[in-house]
């Protein structure tokens, strides 16, 4: 498995080479500066947060869990990367440097944080030096400048093929993983064990997730974020929503599956909400406008909803009125790579120009139109909210609205499904959440 990264990083060192090359001409530069980032401490306290690097940094080099280092680069010059390697008995240092990006990189070990300013180059007076403002050395302080991080920002968003094959290797974890939270469910456990049996069928720490587990049982599925984890279980479980990712060399997989227990009307919008999605999923492609996509999962909720009997209006006057808002809230998906909500959803070119949101539609995090090998989250959703059905009820179309399947549907919380899509030049998108689940079960 390691042949294959070991194969397709140089041609992706090369892409990150060059496009480095280009940012830094861009904004008048001659030098790039990349800070790993650095351990933070809780305040009046001496226990760490955990620690999350700098996607710049991990952008050259599969390098999650190392603190202070620093990657130089000049056009034209191989990268130098100064690898902190503290010499220290109370923790577990890094390794030696290894692996298939080892070659690509002019390594200097130091043993102390203190010791990398030596090593960077003395001149940063045309330096982009790229971090958060703790990453800052003696004389050393990112500047991050816009016009280098908005051309960087762009290049981001086409993954090359080392990227796409780490993405997948997420997806595989984390699919798995979404397995284990099914059969736990099934068994009637409390969200707390479901989160517990997700994290070991994933093989990650709680700090080694991506973004903290949604775990959803019942009308906490109502809540988009729902930030808890029930340690009592229910004493009746009508459905579970997880939204739960994994990571691979510092690569997201980003995917929500929804489980329904005893509700034939819930049983039915979850199948009928599955086939509109992967209708969704199928526009993915190159000269995609995502607002037109975020539209069409308006449309797609309000079939399901007409379908169903429970909104009694056809899905283009559901959109034009606002009603499939209160069942849709949320915009359809987002760039996934690197970050969960992966950079640059609404620039328009380098010069940092943003393209705006359509009117009445204020969390969508992309307006952009998909180029090839952009990777992207298809999540429709339909959600029953008391604050947002009480806007409803006392507005114009409460009486489109048969109230009695709405109470009757409460208890579940709601639905989404969103898996990890590619768009790709041949056209035919690659589900790499289908395609991971479809492994697993073959």
């Amino acid at each position: 498995m390691s042949d294959r990264l070991a194969a397709l990083y140089p041609q992706h060192l090369a892409y990150v080479k060059a496009r480095a090359d280009h940012a830094l001409a861009r904004g008048g530069h001659d030098l790039l500066l990349v800070a790993a980032g650095t351990q933070t401490y809780r305040f009046l306290d001496d226990t760490p947060n955990p620690y999350y690097p700098n996607p710049q940094f991990k952008w050259w080099l599969p390098l999650t869990q190392h603190p202070d280092c620093w990657i130089s680069y000049a056009p034209g010059h191989k990268p130098l990367l100064v690898y902190v390697q503290p010499a220290d008995y109370w923790h577990v240092a890094p390794r030696d440097p290894a692996g298939y990006w080892v070659e690509h990189f002019d390594i200097r070990v130091v043993r102390d944080a203190a010791q990398v300013r030596a090593q960077l180059p003395r001149e940063l007076a045309r330096a982009a030096i790229i971090g958060e403002p703790s990453a800052a050395l003696e004389g050393v302080a990112p500047n991050n400048p816009q016009a280098v991080l908005d051309s960087l920002h762009l290049s981001r968003t086409r993954k090359t093929g080392y990227e796409i094959e780490c993405l997948r290797r997420a997806s595989l974890k984390g699919a798995i993983a979404h397995r284990a939270a099914g059969a736990a469910f099934r068994e009637r456990r409390s969200e707390y064990e479901i989160h517990l049996a997700y994290c070991e069928a994933a093989g990650h720490t709680e700090h080694e997730l991506p973004y903290g587990n949604i775990v959803a049982l019942n009308e906490h599925a109502a809540t988009l974020h729902y930030q808890h984890q029930d340690r009592a279980r229910p004493p009746e479980h009508h459905s579970l929503l997880i939204d739960a990712g994994a990571q691979f060399n510092g690569y997201a997989a980003d995917i929500t599956r929804t489980f329904g227990h005893g509700n034939p009307l819930y049983t039915e919008m979850l199948e009928s909400l599955n086939q509109e999605q992967l209708a969704l999923c199928a526009q993915v492609r190159p000269g995609l406008d995502w607002k037109a996509l975020h539209l069409d999962s308006h449309r797609a909720v309000g079939r399901v909803l007409q379908k169903l009997g429970i909104v009694r209006m056809d899905p283009e006057s559901q959109l034009e009125t606002g009603v499939s808002s209160v069942f849709l809230p949320h915009g359809i998906g987002h760039f996934l790579g690197l970050q969960v909500h992966d950079v640059a959803g609404f620039l328009k070119d380098e010069s940092g120009e943003t393209i705006p949101k359509p009117p009445g539609h204020p969390y969508l995090r992309c307006t952009r139109v998909l180029e090839a090998d952009n990777v992207v989250t298809v999540e429709p959703g339909i959600y029953f909210i008391d604050m947002l059905l009480a806007g409803l009820r006392d507005g114009p179309h409460a009486g489109a609205v048969d109230w009695a399947k709405v109470d009757a549907l409460r208890p579940c919380g709601g639905i989404r499904i969103e898996d990890n899509v590619r768009a790709t030049a041949g056209g035919e998108p690659e589900n790499l959440t289908r395609d991971a689940l479809r492994a697993l079960a073959g």
